[in-house]
């Protein structure tokens, strides 16, 4: 009988964008301050932030441009960005340098296993997932992040009260994303119609998302409160 071996869907795909010298000097001599290393036990997020204050995680960064002006717009609170891609963290890591942002650190690593083995229950003030990839093609759907069984995670890491806050720029997976929130108990929606709601302050507008303004995108935010 053959041995079937189960394989882990991933949500994203590995770029072969290469790293400039100044996004390698920056891992090399930025990552021990803000970088957290792999591992299996659950994080202390004191051990990481010279504070306490609310966490909030950012999954998926990109170049961390939203990242580093939501942690400087709000420096009351502490921010853990996960991404997979390291040109990004080089990115992100030499605009914290660059703006001295202190509330900041970086993992560097697939968001859903870092999230299920890392995440304290009740740990998180709020989750935003900002343009994931949609993977439009249907036969690639089970690859969106945004599934009924990661929103199980992210509600028992949320502690009661805290946001998570979604947007992307393309309506098919903007509907899949509310139906997908739809069927969560542990959730309420903040739109007053049920569905969308509009960019808050907190949410940077990203030269990403005025490329995708002038090629027509329309955006859209969900946000909704854990209960």
């Amino acid at each position: 009988m053959t041995e079937q071996r189960h394989r882990t869907i991933r949500s994203y795909v590995l770029r072969k964008g290469r790293l400039t010298t100044a996004q390698q000097h920056a891992l090399d001599e930025l990552w021990p301050y803000y970088g957290i290393e792999r591992g299996g036990t659950v994080l202390d997020f004191s051990d990481h932030f010279e504070r306490e204050a609310d966490v909030v995680l950012e999954i998926g960064f990109g170049n961390g441009e939203s990242t580093w002006q939501m942690a400087q717009q709000e420096p009351e609170k502490n921010f853990v960005g996960v991404e997979v891609h390291k040109p990004g963290v080089g990115h992100l890591l030499m605009a914290l340098e660059e703006y001295g942002i202190e509330n900041v650190r970086i993992a560097c690593e697939d968001a859903v296993p870092f999230v299920q083995r890392r995440i304290a229950d009740g740990s998180l003030a709020g989750v935003r997932i900002y343009f994931a990839d949609p993977w439009p093609k249907k036969r690639h759907h089970k690859r969106r992040i945004v599934q009924p069984d990661f929103v199980s995670q992210l509600s028992r890491c949320i502690a009661t009260g805290g946001v998570l806050h979604l947007a992307t720029d393309w309506r098919p997976y903007a509907e899949h994303m509310l139906e997908v929130m739809q069927e969560s108990d542990d959730f309420v929606n903040l739109s007053t119609h049920g569905d969308y709601c509009e960019r808050p302050e907190w949410r940077p507008f990203t030269k990403y998302e005025k490329r995708g303004e002038k090629l027509g995108h329309e955006v859209f935010d969900l946000l909704y409160r854990r209960v």
